[in-house]
């Protein structure tokens, strides 16, 4: 049965939405996609709410296809799975919590490790039903301080979310096994959704983890920055990108460009204000955060036009759990926040220096004196900071965030290029991260209580639907164009007058495109024809046939796609020819 305009609900508008800054929202909100009901929340009208069941209906496929059985979770979850894992405090604000009339805390749940890893722990006590792949579609929240750009950073957010568990790594069933048939199930996914997109290597962030990869469609307005190599064989999101082979052998330098000469710098924590005060330019300053490692104070220096990567750093401290210290505490302990200089090392024991290989370089730096409102020039590694110390206390590692322009980690000679991307996927492998802290184990075969071992599969659905009008060929100037697969209709009948002939001839079109299982929309409105053409390149849907005295008396129809620049007229008796050889088009 056809959808016909006047009987449903698409309330289209000309006017871009003042609050409205990327592509994706404006035109999902202009088509009559989506309406705002408050910040970062959105209700989906029915335009919308197809599409999003076209990426679920594609989605649900493909996990069957990849072994995965559906199951749907508590969006309210107890604060107690949450504090057993530690991540009530790891996300911090950006968790919803609520508490009931009982008196007890709940959470919208952002994401289900902790929910899905009970669940198997009260059901699976064997290794002879693993492994197991489990997965959802729902709704999720994340209490977003500043949500903007429509659908791609809201408040709550639909999700598909899957999450494997096994007895090992490598082999039959292992983790590496299942993360590869989920890694390709995606691909499927997201060739199927129309999206072009790339896989970048990715950083776990708060879910946790080690391998980790996303997936990432191009588009100026995405959030994230990728870096790729121009030689095309390496990609990673800027938190996991690694760069290149930077000579810097700090126990090799000696000549000081100066005597270490300490500048009064009045109200100047920050280096652009030092750099304008002291008339030098960021890349001959010092960065030096203060961070903690356990009991541990840590120095990270990195140039002072670079900025730290926190990830990396715990990299370089070979795993080990590392945050940039409390202000307060760090006062307290002698530290003076904002102009604090590597050779603050040399006054204590209890400090160790990591240094980013563009900062341990032999050239003129300035850098904080470790004193209110001084800094110092000549700062020298050698005469200030080795001599010193012991050596085993500095550190030389890769702790900065990648830009463009850096050497490939590949040490293949190319060269790496910024670009920005929409994640829509995720995957990580996260190891016994969960099923240890929340103690669920089962029976291994030799009778012994084992962790099983995790790993998380992720989609951003109604994302799906806003990368694609966000990408080079989601959008134009007037109006969203969609993939067949997941546009709303696949064919809007267009007659010119609803009425008599023309109206025979619509219906008749849209029971048989009906019967070939395409969906119809038939715009029966009593509007102009430029108003109904207007508003069918808006909704963007992929095919529009119209129907007019013209093409009736000649039993023919006009067939315009919406990535065409100009209609054709098709004899009724070919049509279905014409539509097979065009769904059957790349």
């Amino acid at each position: 049965m056809p959808t016909f305009w006047t009987r449903t609900l698409i309330p289209t508008a000309r006017q871009v939405p003042a609050e409205a800054e990327v592509p994706s929202h404006q035109f999902m909100l202009r088509a009559g996609m989506i309406r705002k009901l408050g910040a970062g929340m959105y209700s989906y009208l029915p335009l919308g709410l197809r599409s999003l069941h076209k990426v679920a209906q594609i989605i649900r496929q493909e996990m069957s296809r990849a072994g995965a059985e559906e199951v749907l979770m508590p969006a309210m979850i107890p604060i107690e799975l949450y504090q057993q894992t530690g991540r009530d405090e790891a996300y911090g604000d950006n968790l919803f919590r609520l508490r009931d009339r009982h008196g007890r805390t709940q959470a919208l749940g952002p994401t289900h490790e902790e929910i899905i890893t009970e669940l198997v722990g009260a059901y699976v006590g064997s290794y002879r039903s693993l492994p197991l792949t489990l997965y959802q579609i729902q709704t999720k929240f994340r209490d977003e301080y500043r949500p903007r750009f429509g659908v791609l950073r809201s408040r709550e957010f639909l999700m598909k979310d899957a999450y494997s568990f096994h007895m090992a790594v490598e082999g039959s069933g292992g983790l590496n096994e299942i993360y590869d048939s989920q890694y390709q199930a995606y691909c499927r996914i997201f060739d199927r959704c129309g999206l072009k997109y790339e896989i970048v290597e990715a950083e776990s962030g708060p879910i946790g983890g080690s391998a980790s990869h996303e997936f990432m469609v191009p588009s100026p307005t995405g959030e994230d920055l990728i870096l790729k190599s121009d030689k095309g064989n390496y990609a990673a999101n800027v938190e996991k990108c690694e760069i290149g082979h930077r000579p810097a052998d700090i126990h090799a330098l000696t000549e000081p460009t100066g005597a270490l000469e300490k500048v009064n710098t009045p109200n100047c924590p920050g280096i652009e204000d030092v750099s304008k005060f002291m008339k030098v330019k960021p890349k001959n300053m010092l960065k030096t955060l203060v961070c903690r490692a356990g009991e541990q104070w840590i120095l990270a220096v990195v140039r002072g036009d670079h900025e730290l990567n926190e990830g990396k750093l715990k990299q370089a401290l070979n795993g080990e759990a590392v945050t940039l210290a409390d202000e307060t505490q760090a006062r307290a302990d002698g530290f003076a926040i904002g102009f604090v200089g590597p050779q603050h090392a040399a006054t204590r024991n209890d400090i160790m220096v990591v240094v980013d290989p563009d900062a341990a370089q032999a050239q003129f730096w300035v850098t904080g004196a470790n004193e209110i409102d001084h800094h110092v020039k000549h700062f020298n590694w050698k005469r200030d900071v080795l001599d010193r110390i012991d050596a085993s206390r500095v550190k030389v590692a890769d702790i900065r965030n990648a830009h463009d322009g850096d050497p490939s980690p590949r040490n293949d000679g190319g060269i790496l290029r910024e670009t920005r991307g929409i994640e829509i996927g995720h995957v990580f492998k996260l190891g016994d991260k969960y099923t240890r802290a929340m103690n669920v184990t089962v029976l291994d075969e030799q009778n012994n209580r084992f962790h099983p071992i995790m790993g998380c599969y992720g989609i951003g659905v109604n994302r799906i639907l806003a990368a694609t009008i966000e990408s080079a060929a989601g959008h134009d100037e007037n109006g969203i164009v969609w993939p067949a697969s997941i546009a709303p209709f696949q064919v809007v009948i267009t007659p010119i007058k609803y009425e008599g002939r023309a109206r025979e001839v619509a219906l008749s079109l849209a029971d048989q495109l009906e019967a070939r299982g395409i969906d119809v929309l038939v715009d029966d409105r009593d509007e102009r024809p430029g108003v109904k053409f207007a508003d069918a390149d808006l909704i963007g849907v992929p095919l529009r046939l119209t129907v007019s005295p013209r093409t009736v008396q000649r039993d023919s129809v006009e067939i315009k796609p919406r990535r065409g620049e100009v209609a054709e007229t098709v004899t009724l008796d070919d049509l279905h020819a014409w539509l097979e050889a065009w769904s059957a088009a790349p």
